[in-house]
């Protein structure tokens, strides 16, 4: 959402998450919270299984209750990230800012800096570009959609006006930065292609999906980078549901950022059932 996560991280680690959208667990198989603002007194985190099962339109209450995420309190983040202080701050850009954090990998607790989880915690500012919708659809689409070259949503908090993601830390930031940043080292070309690659399977996984998504915000900003420089797409704020059955193209307001965008989708506001990738 926005640029927020532009100089964030968000982490590689071994711990990933899996569960069909919907399906019913025991509470062994399925730790995660299913209620908004429910607890547990413990958390394992599941292994990673890749998957693109995206229902009917959901409900607000449906998407909160997903039982791959956890239902953080305001409190619990900001004992993760010190309270919000400047020394937490990674980032900041059209959402709002991206704080550092710590979470006890068990139990998804607050822990002590340093100690834990490293994460990413993207938190909504009032005055910023984007707002309640485009949190709740990053919600819906990474509540859902698990893959390795996609950004691992952990969690969220919704409390009054706070919004906010929880996300996996990614150690060497966004592409953004490795290509524009003044007086950063020039990436080799076997990174780049490294990179290249991992983002397109990003983007094929999602459109080769039988409920395809049309991705609309793809630029090197949102490309985060794990510590092995794997690629992670990140930003599902402007996501859309693509063509299903009969129909061949999705007619929409145009979204996205002129330059990275495709062409005739910026002319026309119609996106082909066949995606075309852009790499910029």
């Amino acid at each position: 959402m926005g640029n927020c996560m532009d100089k964030a991280g968000a982490v590689e680690n071994n711990t990933t998450y899996q569960s069909k959208v919907g399906s019913k667990s025991s509470s062994s198989s399925n730790p995660f919270t299913t209620k908004t603002g429910s607890t547990r007194s413990s958390w394992t985190v599941p292994s990673y299984k890749e998957s693109r099962e995206l229902p009917t339109p959901r409900t607000e209450g449906e998407i909160l209750s997903s039982p791959n995420l956890k239902a953080f309190s305001f409190g619990e983040l900001k004992a993760a990230s010190k309270n919000f202080r400047s020394d937490s701050l990674l980032g900041e850009g059209g959402f709002g800012y991206v704080f550092k954090g710590w979470i006890d990998e068990q139990t998804l607790a607050p822990s002590k800096p340093g100690s834990g989880l490293v994460v990413a915690i993207k938190k909504l500012k009032p005055e910023g570009f984007q707002g309640h919708k485009e949190w709740l659809t990053e919600v819906d689409y990474l509540g859902q959609l698990h893959h390795q070259n996609l950004v691992k949503l952990i969690g969220y908090c919704l409390d009054g006006d706070n919004r906010l993601l929880v996300y996996e830390y990614m150690p060497k930031g966004s592409l953004e930065n490795h290509l524009f940043r003044r007086g950063a080292d020039p990436l080799p070309w076997g990174i780049r292609l490294k990179v290249a690659i991992g983002a397109a399977k990003g983007l094929s996984f999602l459109h080769d999906a039988e409920n395809q998504v049309i991705y609309r915000d793809f630029k090197a900003s949102n490309i985060l980078l794990d510590s092995d420089f794997n690629a992670k797409l990140s930003d599902f704020g402007l996501a859309k549901a693509g063509p299903t059955g009969d129909r061949t193209h999705v007619s929409t307001q145009v979204m996205g950022t002129r330059g990275y965008a495709a062409p005739e989708y910026v002319a026309t506001g119609t996106q082909q059932g066949n995606l075309t990738l852009y790499f910029v």
